[in-house]
Parts: structure tokens; sequence; C-alpha cells
């Protein structure tokens, strides 16, 4: 069966564990998600289901996307992504996919797109040391020597230099689901998540 949904990340809070633990956890809205297309092996090539999170106005959306949605629900939404299942040919376009699929005590893989942090240095970017601040030094946060001499006379790719930080797609693996708020959708996950508040994410339970 299908083992994902589309949520939201409204942010971080602690809860207490029934053992009196103080946990961290992020709280995400998952779901509800509707399946806005099935794509089957016969028609496709592959397997999957495209689902539909972020209810707004048909109106707002342009024509095509719109036109597509007609097909299987007179609902409009901000975000449409796609999850390879074995299962596509089970499931109808139209249903809604809720977050009773979860479980508290389950396992799940969380993907989002992390925050930018703009043109980083080195120290920053990938955790250099800085040169000394006394003595006469005048290198406290440059890279240093990154050449190879005369030969080959060239920097070579994949060097750790500075540049554009963040704004990549990361998962964090294994999380643990502490509580799951039915009444608003809402899943109590411990630990960080990727993105920014309201950020879109995947949460995908683990085999």
């Amino acid at each position: 069966m299908m083992s994902a949904l589309l949520g939201k990340k409204i942010g971080m809070t602690n809860v207490f564990s029934a053992d009196g633990k103080l946990v961290p956890v992020t709280v995400v809205q998952v779901g509800p998600c509707v399946v806005t297309q099935v794509k089957t092996k016969e028609s496709d090539g592959y397997n999957a289901l495209q689902l539909g999170f972020d209810e707004r106005p048909v109106g707002k959306l342009n024509k095509p996307i719109a036109g597509h949605l007609k097909k299987s629900t007179e609902k409009g939404f901000r975000v449409l992504r796609e999850f390879r299942t074995d299962d596509a040919q089970t499931v109808e376009a139209g249903t809604t996919l809720e977050i009773n699929m979860f479980s508290i005590g389950d396992k799940v893989n969380v993907s989002g797109i992390s925050k930018g942090r703009g043109f980083q240095g080195t120290i920053k970017r990938h955790g250099f040391s800085r040169g000394p601040e006394t003595h006469g030094s005048r290198n406290h946060r440059k890279p240093g020597s990154i050449g190879n001499s005369a030969w080959p006379g060239k920097v070579f790719k994949g060097k750790k230099l500075p540049g554009h930080m963040g704004t990549n797609r990361e998962t964090v693996k294994n999380l643990t689901i502490v509580d799951i708020r039915h009444d608003d959708n809402l899943l109590l996950i411990k630990g960080p998540v990727p993105g920014f508040k309201t950020g879109i994410l995947e949460v995908k339970k683990t085999d």
C-alpha cells in the first residue's frame, strides 16, 4: 500500500514522553492528500501515484494544471508530487489519503529543501578551521592554497571552496513518530527535519 504523504513543516517544540523525558519534536501537518493521477506500467511504463496537497482555488491555477486536475477531482492544489508504488492499480483517482496510515512509534524518512544560506565561505560551508588572529597573520578566514604547482596547473573539480550553500534536497532517515494529532492532521516527529517553516516535506514510512 501507499506509504508516503506530503506535508508542511509547522515548526519545532518539545513534549514529554511516557517515561517523563523531554523530547524535541518537529510538528508537520501531513495530508490530506488526494490522488490526482494513477500511472501504471501498461500506460506509462511504471507504477506511480500523483498526489495533490495544500488545497487552493481552481481559479488561481493555470489552464493546463486545472484541466489535468479536472479529470480526477474538482479541487485545486498548490503542490503535486509523484510517488512510485507497486500497488498503483489498487487505488482510484480522486481517493483521499489520510494521516491514519501512520502510527506512533513508526520510523519515517523525511525529505525537503534545506534552508538557503546564500554565498558562504569555507568555514561555514565546509567546516574549515580559521587561521591565527594575531602576530601579523593576514590569513583569518581564507581557504588557503588550492593549486597544484606548475603541473597540472589547475584546480581539480570538486575542491571544497566558497560558494552557494543550501536549497538542496535533503533526507533525514529513521526518525520516530512521537505523537499523532488526528483532528489537526499533525505528526510530531522526533528531531529536526529539512527546510523552513511552511516548507513542503515528503514523509515516507521506512520498510
